[in-house]
């Protein structure tokens, strides 16, 4: 019962989707433009920085929360905050009221981690922006860490299971960001210097 609450809350906190909120408020649908997800990577894409971070500071907290929230109403059930977790990384992507068409779920993959591992998630922003600002691509950065933590949770803390539960987000956040390499090879990707400067923002 208690990983069943944990699925059903933790989706539903995920199909929050604050970059559609600010977006209907802007009049303007952002999966019509950028790269067509509801998250803030598009968010700063087309709206700017503030509406982007707005996005990422509550696509990241929702995530802790329902981590949290599920650990403390069930300290003894093995892992249910990483199942909550994976549950709020996917009602995200696929929010039901948005006809499954939601953001890409790395913000969200963040908060989990925070709330799993702060330290850890400190790390791994930090080397998210290094890699972002080295490359100049955000999806380099997102790759690196959506790799890195499950990685580092098998092999460093032995938590097998945990970082097997926190695969499967990666594996479908890696499918939603499928069609950036190639953009990336074809040097076609908006990258983050781009971004900053307003460049294909909405007016």
């Amino acid at each position: 019962m208690a990983y069943a609450i944990a699925v059903l809350v933790g989706y539903l906190a995920g199909c929050s989707n604050m970059a559609y909120f600010i977006a209907r408020w802007r009049a303007v649908d952002l999966r019509d433009g950028g790269s067509g997800n509801l998250g803030a990577s598009n968010a700063t894409v087309l709206l700017g920085w503030k509406a982007g971070v707005l996005v990422a500071v509550h696509d990241i907290g929702k995530a802790a929360l329902v981590v949290l929230a599920m650990k403390w109403l069930f300290p003894h059930a093995a892992n249910v905050g990483s199942v909550a977790g994976v549950a709020c990384v996917l009602g995200h992507i696929f929010p039901f009221y948005l006809k499954f068409r939601g953001g890409k779920g790395f913000a969200s993959f963040l908060g989990v981690t925070l709330a799993l591992n702060w330290k850890l998630a400190l790390i791994v922003l930090a080397a998210v922006v290094i890699v972002t600002v080295m490359t100049d691509y955000i999806v380099c950065g997102t790759f690196t860490a959506i790799v890195a933590v499950p990685v580092y949770m098998g092999v460093a803390t032995r938590s097998w299971l945990p970082a097997l539960i926190l695969a499967a987000a990666t594996v479908v956040i890696f499918y939603k960001h499928r069609e950036n390499i190639p953009r990336m090879l074809n040097h076609t990707e908006l990258g983050l210097r781009s971004a900053l400067r307003g460049e294909n923002r909405v007016k």
